[in-house]
């Protein structure tokens, strides 16, 4: 461990001033900027008292605490900044925050943007339903269909509907809070999701007896915290912390503490295998 660390240690002094100016930033500023959702329980989410809290959030807090220990920066200051989904992307862009961490999936489009580090989780979309409904494709045509607007879960649904030639009501929601009242008034026949966000809302929901959790999953998507594009020495620190979160197990009993009551999927627990890079 001692050693790996040296080594990224030297890494990170010989790195290029074009190529480190997220390190550069926060040596200077001693302040680490991590943006995170404030609507996608469990996986980031604000409490009531507006703490961040949540899976990728304390993720992140793990990962400021390899930050110190590498750059060896004391008193660092961690400021966790509420980012919306129209806004996150833009803000690690714009430098405004250093790392986002939020339930954010890679895609190659969003790599034009920004950069992500290796997956932290894997969801998929999938769907909540009432008690009686039914997650056919087939069944669900004519019917109200609800989906968070500018998520890749929209892309995801209106594929499927596409590829099926299937016609439906799609009803776009601004957040998870106004879908979830239209799904337990009725107004709605089904609400698309990112799987671990739809088990969170169906476990706070006081209309948790009569809506059930969809099994099939639409699509499956791994998520990553969110940087600055180019930024290859940075990306390399995070990495390498995030690497040895998983090679502790310290990723998986984040997991754990963060969303009690749910088993890790299949495709989850080949994640915490496969995705920590080897030193």
């Amino acid at each position: 461990m001692k050693s790996f660390m040296t080594a990224l240690l030297a890494g990170v002094l010989i790195a290029s001033a074009a190529g480190a100016q997220t390190i550069d930033r926060i040596k200077e500023t001693g302040i680490l900027k991590l943006g995170y959702r404030t609507d996608a329980a469990p996986l980031s989410f604000a409490t009531e008292d507006g703490s961040p809290n949540g899976y990728t959030p304390n993720v992140c807090v793990e990962v400021a605490q390899g930050i110190v220990q590498i750059l060896q920066i004391e008193n660092l200051d961690v400021e966790f900044v509420p980012v919306t989904t129209e806004d996150r992307f833009e803000k690690v862009a714009k430098g405004e925050i250093d790392l986002l961490c939020g339930a954010a999936t890679i895609t190659l489009a969003r790599r034009n943007l920004v950069d992500f580090s290796i997956p932290v989780f894997a969801d998929g979309t999938s769907v909540l339903l009432p008690l009686n409904g039914s997650e056919s494709f087939a069944d669900l045509a004519g019917k109200k269909l609800g989906v968070r607007t500018g998520t890749t879960t929209e892309a995801a649904l209106s594929a499927t509907l596409t590829a099926a030639a299937i016609l439906a009501e799609v009803v776009r929601f601004e957040d998870h809070v106004s879908a979830m009242k239209a799904m337990e008034s009725g107004e709605l026949d089904a609400y698309f999701a990112d799987q671990s966000i739809l088990a969170g809302l169906w476990l706070s929901s006081p209309e948790q007896q009569n809506l059930r959790l969809g099994q099939n999953l639409l699509s499956i998507e791994q998520h990553g915290l969110a940087m600055a594009r180019g930024d290859t020495d940075f990306r390399l620190l995070v990495d390498a912390i995030l690497s040895q979160l998983y090679a502790q197990g310290v990723m998986q009993k984040i997991f754990g503490a963060t969303m009690p009551g749910i088993q890790p999927g299949e495709i989850l627990r080949a994640m915490f295998t496969l995705a920590p890079i080897p030193n």
